[in-house]
């Protein structure tokens, strides 16, 4: 019996758009059995709620497993990838180059020697994010 959906899956729409951007699973060994839809929603779960590894609900795959997967793709770089992908799919839909021509710098971001090098900056404040999950694009 299929699960009863959070707020935060993903629909069959969005899930058709990411999964080709999801990594095969590795030669050899035994056959992947776990279904790569749930471990993103997991993700996303976590993402959007804010709770622990482990107390993610028991309808996802193991937390464990769940970890794995953001732990390995985080550190082979396939959120970056998969980020990329999606922001270039993103403006191509609405007509524009696959990739911005132009960036914009906020001065409060970019230190600065005139004021006295950093002696004069404020203290920089600890980001509270730990997830580092970047959030998907979200299809319609």
């Amino acid at each position: 019996m299929k699960r009863k959906s959070y707020p935060s899956d993903l629909n069959e729409g969005e899930w058709t758009v990411l999964e080709p951007l999801i990594p095969p699973a590795k030669p050899g060994g035994h056959p992947r059995t776990t279904d790569m839809q749930e471990v993103i929603n997991a993700i996303l779960y976590l993402d959007r709620t804010g709770c622990q590894w482990r107390a993610l609900p028991h309808e996802f795959p193991p937390w464990s497993t769940v970890w794995g997967y953001f732990r390995t793709w985080r550190n082979n770089g396939t959120w970056q990838q998969i980020h990329t992908a999606l922001r270039e799919q993103m403006r191509v839909c609405q007509g524009r180059e696959p990739t911005p021509s132009a960036a914009i710098i906020d001065s409060q971001s970019v230190k600065t020697s005139q004021k006295g090098g950093s002696a004069a900056m404020m203290a920089a404040r600890k980001s509270t994010d730990a997830s580092g999950i970047c959030l998907l694009i979200r299809t319609a």
